[in-house]
């Protein structure tokens, strides 16, 4: 269990505590691979309200090529990027979000809502074939009345309509290793059981579910944890807490997030550690890229994150798209992943039927 009550808001608690993190993650993937550049660390304000940082490692393929040092980069392209950013929602967002959170109605406004957003989102693709892609987000989320004025101009605090936490992490390999399956989920799975039994089930199996891909009916990769609208009212995937365990206040569910979010340095820098260095071959290279390409589909046709994230007045896109790897490929009727018995079809397998990796 991490922090307890504060008299800090919540907003403030969220905004400290992903920064921490941030640096936290950051120096981590550096530590492990310091002879390659570090991560480009980009500070930016958003015009319509809020600020965020950016830490993404990429090199430039000219680059490499002017390079003399033999010694290639662990990662191929990674971005661990913090925002907290506040303003109106159009009503095109408001829409969106009422379709996405049916459990917190919001009401019609045509002038917007105002609102608030606090999170950190990272997507790591590694070089090597054998070492998986890892995504995490974490973000804390407040809908208010329009700010009000007293008669002698005085702001007053605006009216909270509805605040959640949400957020996840996942792990996508282009080739399956069980026991790194079980290492990321069982993880994650610990620090989950600490605030109650039902929570690692449950939001398993609603990752299993966001994350699948219907036009290839098959996942993105082999899951981990999603889940949203956690707040004190009633949770349309959860048992009261009066019937099971789980957090409920705003303490309870923050203390939550911090022990998901401090989970993640051990739930893959282990994985990756282990597999950047494995040999590999162009035929596993050119597999790697055919999954890229299935990650690039989702991201772009069914991530809510991402549709929600361009409606946004002001959205910062090259932070919104950072997710996207690298390099991808499309092959027309490609029979790799097809032929039975073959290492990318035993993947395949898992993607099309999710397995239960942590007890």
């Amino acid at each position: 269990m991490t922090e307890a009550t504060s008299e800090k808001p919540m907003r403030q608690r969220m905004e400290e505590y992903i920064n921490d993190l941030q640096d936290q993650i950051v120096t981590a993937f550096e530590k492990l691979d310091p002879n390659s550049p570090p991560f480009k660390r980009d500070s930016w304000v958003r015009a319509q309200g809020g600020t965020g940082r950016s830490c993404v490692f990429a090199v430039r393929p000219d680059d490499e090529a002017r390079s003399t040092d033999p010694h290639q980069s662990i990662l191929e392209k990674a971005g661990v990027n913090i925002s907290i950013v506040h303003g109106t929602l159009p009503p095109a967002a408001i829409r969106q979000m009422r379709a996405d959170h049916t459990s917190m109605p919001l009401p019609d406004r045509p002038e917007g809502l105002p609102f608030f957003v606090a999170g950190l989102s990272l997507v790591i693709h590694p070089r090597n074939p054998h070492a998986p892609t890892v995504h995490a987000n974490y973000r804390y989320f407040e809908i208010t009345e329009p700010e009000s004025t007293t008669d002698d101009d005085t702001a007053s605090s605006p009216e909270v309509i509805a605040w959640w936490f949400g957020g996840g992490s996942d792990l996508t390999p282009s080739y399956l290793y069980e026991e790194d399956a079980v290492h990321f989920h069982s993880t994650l799975k610990k620090a989950c059981d600490v605030h109650g039994p039902q929570l690692y089930p449950t939001f398993k199996k609603w990752c299993d579910e966001y994350f699948f891909i219907p036009h290839r009916q098959e996942s993105r990769g082999i899951g981990g944890l999603f889940f949203d609208d956690l707040n004190e009212g009633t949770h349309k995937r959860l048992s009261p807490a009066s019937e099971v365990k789980r957090p409920v206040t705003q303490d309870e569910i923050f203390a939550f997030i911090q022990d998901l979010g401090n989970a993640f340095i051990p739930s893959y820098l282990p994985i990756l550690t282990i597999r950047h260095s494995l040999p590999s071959t162009p035929h596993q290279r050119r597999w790697q890229l055919i999954r890229r390409g299935r990650y690039v589909e989702f991201n772009l046709v069914h991530d809510r994150g991402t549709k929600f994230g361009l409606m946004t007045p002001g959205a910062r896109i090259e932070s919104i798209l950072m997710s996207l790897p690298e390099t991808a490929r499309w092959e027309y009727m490609s029979e790799m992943g097809t032929e039975e018995g073959t290492e990318e079809a035993r993947l395949v397998e898992v993607l099309k039927e999710p397995r239960t990796w942590a007890v």
